[in-house]
C-alpha cells in the first residue's frame, strides 16, 4: 500500500510537471537564427576601422563577406562582435509580424574611438537597401539600441520613421526625445527615443532582449520589462513615404566586444500589442 507521504510526493512531482509543461509549450514555435556552430545564414560588412591617429583617415570599407581579423566569429557556442572594425552581421532572411528574442553581454575589449565612451552596439530590425546606408556602416533600419546604460532606445538609421508618445531631451547640443506613454503622440520621429527605464544588469551579466512588431506596432523589452512602444513603421522610397514591415535582423560591429547567444524568432499570431511577454 502507498504511504500518504508517497502520495504527497507524487502530487508534488505532478505539480512540477505540470509547471514545466506550459513553459515548454511556450517555447513551441521558435526558429534559432544562430546555430551556435558557424554564421550559416548570416553575411558580414566590414565598414571601417577609424585609424588610432586621425578619425579623419579611417581604413578602406572592406565589403560584403570580407571579415580576415574575424570582427564576427563564434565563440564557445556564442556569436562574438570583436568590434574592432566597425560594421555589421545580417541575415539573409527577411522578416515580418515577429517576436525575436535574444540573450546578449557585454566582453571585456574596447577599441578606438571609443575607449573612453560606454560600450556600443545595436540590434536592427527591418533592415532594407544597400549596406552602409547609414554613415557608411549599417542599412537602414530601426535600432535596439545596445550600448551601457541605454540598452532598448530607438534609434533610426538612414531615416527610417516612427510615431511614439514622447517628451523633448538633449544632450549638449543634441536634441532627440525619450518615451513617455502619458504624453500625446508626436508623428514622423526620425531621431533617438530615450526608453522609460533602466532593467539591464551589470555589465558582462546576460540579458534577455525582445522586439516585437508587426509594423503597425514596435515594442522594446529588456528582462522581461517593456521599456518603449513606437507605431506605424514607414520609410520614404523615390520621393514617397511608404510602410516598413519587413527586413532582415543585423547586429553592429561599433567599438566594443559584445557576445550573443539563443537568437530566436517566431512569427506572431495577431496584433504585436496583443503579444505576451
Amino acid at each position: 500500500m502507498i504511504s500518504l507521504r508517497a502520495i504527497a510526493r507524487l502530487g508534488l512531482f505532478s505539480a512540477v510537471l505540470g509547471l514545466c509543461t506550459p513553459s515548454n509549450a511556450a517555447d513551441e514555435g521558435w526558429t534559432q537564427l544562430f546555430n551556435g556552430k558557424d554564421l550559416s545564414g548570416w553575411t558580414t560588412w566590414i565598414s571601417m576601422q577609424p585609424a588610432a591617429d586621425n578619425m579623419k583617415q579611417p581604413t578602406a570599407v572592406r565589403g560584403l563577406n570580407k571579415d580576415p581579423r574575424k570582427v564576427f566569429s563564434v565563440a564557445d557556442g556564442m556569436l562574438r562582435v570583436s568590434g574592432e572594425e566597425w560594421g555589421a552581421v545580417s541575415t539573409v532572411g527577411e522578416y515580418e509580424n515577429f517576436h525575436l528574442r535574444f540573450e546578449f553581454k557585454w566582453g571585456s575589449k574596447k577599441w578606438f574611438p571609443r575607449l573612453a565612451a560606454p560600450r556600443d552596439s545595436g540590434l536592427l530590425y527591418y533592415a532594407v537597401g544597400p549596406e552602409g546606408a547609414q554613415s557608411g556602416h549599417w542599412m537602414r533600419s530601426h535600432e535596439f539600441q545596445l550600448q551601457e546604460g541605454d540598452c532598448a532606445d530607438y534609434h533610426s538609421l538612414d531615416g527610417a520613421m516612427v510615431d511614439a508618445h514622447v517628451g523633448d531631451a538633449n544632450q549638449g547640443d543634441w536634441k532627440f526625445y525619450r518615451y513617455d506613454p502619458s504624453l500625446p503622440l508626436r508623428t514622423g520621429l526620425a531621431a533617438r527615443i530615450l526608453k522609460q527605464a533602466n532593467y539591464e544588469k551589470p555589465s558582462g551579466e546576460w540579458n534577455t532582449m525582445e522586439v516585437i512588431a508587426d509594423g503597425k506596432t514596435l515594442i522594446h523589452i529588456v528582462n522581461g520589462h517593456e521599456v518603449l512602444r513606437a507605431e506605424n513603421s514607414r520609410q520614404t522610397v523615390d520621393g514617397k513615404v511608404v510602410p516598413l514591415t519587413r527586413g532582415k535582423f543585423s547586429i553592429q560591429s561599433e567599438g566594443a566586444e559584445a557576445f550573443y547567444r539563443n537568437i530566436q524568432v517566431k512569427p506572431l499570431s495577431g496584433p504585436a500589442s496583443a503579444e505576451k511577454f
